[in-house]
């Protein structure tokens, strides 16, 4: 059995949709359905069983025995990078971590979690090393604090364990997540609605729409977990990026050229974001292709492209 936490959530159905593309279904979903839209992320997918996660971490406490696992997808999380409620914040994103690892080294099963790049605040350098991270907000500080965690702990297991620390993300099932929903999402509806793209005005140093992001399709992401889902010998945290950074300006004119029409205009800059804001990140890759993973990455404009044809194909089918 492999167990997907966050199941129904964004990056976590596009595991469970991968894997059943390769013919798995016995998959046991774990996610917080409050928000009951998320089902739709599954209705297309094959799963052997769902639990809500109190009711999953409760029937552990108890010592349900769930059989052989051969590795667990841990996606579920609190992604809000605005929520500053850290006893909730730490809650479920430090201590059901805590929790789901333990789980995979008493089953010696391959655990494979949803680290951030967020851990890497303003850079400039972003690569796998202690003296780049430094989270600026409570939940970049609860991802940091678990990666600080399975370091100390990994020297003594001899399960796999990788962290991901993803980078700026998008692409299908991610329609649930609303205000943190990325910016194609973002554009594609502005375009479709009015016509017009909004983006930041310039800051820290970047022209209008001129800041920076690793944009990553989340097929590649996707991928690059299955990957090592293949390869259990492989362990540690690794960025998860295309390793080239490109600009908001990119993202909406693939968004404006894929519709063919649209343009963009530039709103002032949020005040409350001042100071809290990654103007720039770019994932160093090298730690990745070094362990062996040869998965090959969209730029924007090809993955703004698939994207884009996705949601078309859902709004006709």
């Amino acid at each position: 059995m492999i167990i997907v936490t966050g199941g129904a959530g964004f990056i976590g159905s596009n595991i469970v949709k991968a894997l059943n593309e390769r013919g798995i279904d016995d998959i046991l979903v774990v996610d917080h359905l409050k928000d009951g839209s998320k089902f739709l992320n599954l209705a297309d997918c094959e799963i052997a069983d769902y639990l809500d996660r109190d009711d999953f971490i409760d029937k552990l406490d108890k010592g349900t025995d769930f059989g052989a696992v051969q590795a667990l997808f841990h996606e579920g999380a609190c992604s809000a990078t605005t929520e500053w409620d850290g006893q909730y914040m730490m809650r479920n994103n430090f201590e059901y971590s805590k929790r789901m690892l333990q789980l995979c080294m008493d089953k010696q099963a391959s655990f494979l979690y949803a680290s951030s790049a967020s851990v890497y605040g303003d850079g400039p350098v972003f690569r796998e090393q202690r003296e780049h991270e430094k989270p600026k907000n409570v939940y970049a500080y609860s991802k940091f604090l678990f990666d600080q965690y399975v370091r100390r702990l990994s020297p003594e297991v001899t399960s796999q364990i990788v962290g991901f620390r993803y980078f700026n993300v998008y692409g299908p099932r991610e329609q649930h997540k609303g205000s943190m929903s990325s910016v194609a999402w973002h554009f594609h509806h502005q375009i479709s609605d009015s016509g017009v793209a909004k983006l930041f005005e310039g800051c820290d140093g970047y022209g209008n729409g001129e800041q920076r992001r690793d944009f990553i399709y989340v097929g590649d992401a996707v991928a690059v977990n299955l990957w090592f889902l293949d390869h259990p010998e492989q362990s540690g945290i690794f960025n998860l990026g295309t390793g080239d950074s490109q600009s908001f300006n990119d993202v909406a004119n693939a968004v404006v050229s894929w519709h063919g029409r649209g343009k963009l205009e530039y709103v002032p800059f949020p005040e409350h974001l001042i100071g809290r804001y990654q103007s720039f990140t770019e994932a160093d890759i090298s730690a990745l292709r070094q362990a062996g993973c040869d998965v090959v990455f969209k730029n924007v404009d090809q993955g703004v492209t698939a994207y884009l044809e996705w949601l078309k194909d859902q709004q006709e089918s």
